[in-house]
Formats: C-alpha cells, sequence, structure tokens
C-alpha cells in the first residue's frame, strides 16, 4: 500500500510540474503578445484556455482519490494538501495570462501610446518567481521557497512604477485614455501572478515544515503602500 500511495503521489507531482510547464509558457506568449501586439497570438492563448482547465480539474480529481482510498498522514498528508491548493493557484495564473490576452487583442487594433511601457522586465521576474516556486516543490528546497517570497517586492515595486507612468501618460495623451487603462489592468495581471507563485510557495514552505507562513507575509505587505491597488490583499 505504501508503494503504491508513493507511486501515486509521483505522477501528481510530475503532473503538477506539466501543468506550471504549460502555464509558464503561457505567460510567457502572453507577454509576448503585448510587446508585439500581436493579436494572432493573443487569440491562441484565448482559445487554449479550456486546456489548463481541464488538466486543473483532473489533479483535483487525483489528489481527492488519493486522500480517499490511502487516508495519507505527515509529509504525504501535507503534500496533498499543498497540492490541491498549489494547482488552483496554477489555473488562476493561466486565467490571468488570458486576461493579458484579451488586453493584448485590444491594444492591437489601437493607435500606440507614445511612450514606452516595459512589461518583459515585470514578466520575467513573475515567471522567474512562478519557475523557481516549482522547483523548490520539486527539490523539497523551503529556502528557495522563502527567496520566492521576499522577490514579490521587486514586482510590487515595478507596478507601482507603472501606475504612475500611466498615470503621467493620462495627463498628456487623454485621446488614449482606454489603452492605457488596458495598460494598467496588464501591469496589474502581472502583479498578480507574482502573489500566486508566492502562494505556491508558501504551500511549498508549509508541506516540508508544516509552518503557515501566509499571514507573517501577508501582514508585511500590509505595511507597504501600493497606489495601484492599495492594500493588495492576496486571494
Amino acid at each position: 500500500m505504501a508503494k503504491h500511495l508513493e507511486r501515486e503521489i509521483e505522477h501528481l507531482k510530475k503532473k503538477i510540474l506539466v501543468l506550471g510547464a504549460k502555464i509558464e509558457s503561457k505567460v510567457q506568449d502572453a507577454t509576448l503578445a503585448i510587446e508585439q501586439r500581436d493579436a494572432c497570438l493573443a487569440q491562441q492563448i484565448i482559445d487554449r484556455d479550456m486546456e489548463i482547465d481541464q488538466m486543473e480539474v483532473e489533479n483535483e480529481e487525483d489528489c481527492l482519490k488519493i486522500l480517499a482510498l490511502h487516508q495519507p498522514v505527515a509529509i504525504d498528508l501535507r503534500f496533498l494538501i499543498s497540492v490541491l491548493k498549489i494547482n488552483s493557484d496554477l489555473e488562476r495564473i493561466g486565467d490571468l495570462a488570458v486576461n493579458i490576452a484579451e488586453r493584448a487583442l485590444f491594444l492591437a487594433g489601437q493607435p500606440e501610446v507614445p511612450m514606452g511601457f516595459d512589461f518583459i522586465t515585470m514578466a520575467q521576474k513573475a515567471q522567474a518567481m512562478l519557475t523557481q516556486s516549482l522547483d523548490a516543490l520539486v527539490h523539497l528546497d523551503a529556502q528557495a521557497a522563502y527567496r520566492v517570497c521576499a522577490a514579490d517586492d521587486q514586482v510590487d515595486a515595478l507596478n507601482r512604477a507603472m501606475y504612475l507612468k500611466v498615470q503621467e501618460g493620462i495627463r498628456k495623451y487623454p485621446q488614449h485614455l482606454e489603452s492605457l487603462i488596458h495598460i494598467l489592468s496588464v501591469s496589474r495581471h502581472l502583479e498578480r501572478i507574482a502573489d500566486h507563485a508566492t502562494n505556491i510557495a508558501e504551500d511549498v514552505i508549509y508541506m516540508i515544515a508544516g509552518d503557515i507562513v501566509r499571514h507573517k507575509v501577508e501582514e508585511y505587505h500590509k505595511t507597504k503602500q501600493n497606489p495601484a491597488n492599495g492594500a493588495n490583499p492576496k486571494s
């Protein structure tokens, strides 16, 4: 029975990593669609959303089946609880990538705002956080997970800077107001992707150490001022 449980957990871990890899690719493509004003790529991202949803449902069903059949304890139980939450966070990141693609679809048909908006840096940092949180899961590395939590500040700072730049754009180019609102939405979605990567890292820490650090991290973030989104609660 123990060997069977071990095999099923290993299989589930692989499925979560496959989902994570697809999500990473989706975020990268969505950012590329924004940068290159590529409506075709944006539409492809939107059309592929059902695949991610189906994988998320299958992973959840696998977790529940293992819990019902094997009644795991200790580290195995914490792993399954964490995977249920990580699975949900990955699906939400996929939804946010679709939201970015929808903004890209709109912006591709609009005149370009005459001021540069760099989403690549923020997207790369958010993607790196996602990759590192999944690596921490694979290697059971709590220190790597803590580093992901610390990196969230950098993405928050970039989001604040983007908010201020959009404000400047609205003053200078009010005729581009709708495009600027969509640009601000892209920044907000990337910031939320980083938040979900942080959630994953926190769940990895719980899985390894049994320590719930979520509220400690949230309490720290509440002390930061963020004009773009207020208190910035995690979901």
